[in-house]
């Protein structure tokens, strides 16, 4: 087995938005689809239901990090939204450590759901995380 061929063990998700790099993620959280099935009934077949595919959907993307320089990044990004919402596409590449690229995914018409900042309590002293949710209409290849 080659070096290539290993598993990560250790990622982060690094995230552009029609080439604006966001920066660095520690997590990420829904990267997926799923058939949406209709059930029909047939009449005088009582043995069995009809499983109909209609159309695909795709979940929210959720992705989570430390405070760094680049959550100004988002917080513009999200701004923008003000003036109009122009739906975007986003890539999501999975590094190593060091910076060799494992896996990548693009995604449709992103547009921004919900950016959750840290909460701050001086009684329990945590790592200040933030949260952005992205919503997408499908995957493309390639970079």
């Amino acid at each position: 087995m080659s070096v290539t061929d290993d598993p990560a063990v250790s990622v982060c998700f690094v995230v552009t938005v029609d080439g604006i790099e966001l920066g660095s993620f520690n997590t990420c959280d829904g990267l997926g689809c799923e058939v949406v099935l209709e059930t029909r009934e047939e009449g005088g077949n009582n043995s069995l239901s009809w499983q109909l595919p209609t159309r695909l959907r795709y979940s929210n993307v959720k992705l989570s990090r430390p405070l760094t320089r680049d959550t100004e990044k988002v917080a513009k990004w999200f701004a923008s939204m003000t003036t109009g919402i122009k739906r975007r596409t986003a890539h999501i590449e999975a590094r190593t450590a060091d910076g060799h690229v494992v896996a990548q995914w693009g995604l449709l018409e992103v547009v921004p759901v919900r950016w959750s900042g840290p909460s701050f309590s001086p009684e329990s002293p945590k790592v200040a995380v933030e949260t952005i949710e992205i919503a997408h209409h499908g995957y493309v290849m390639g970079s």
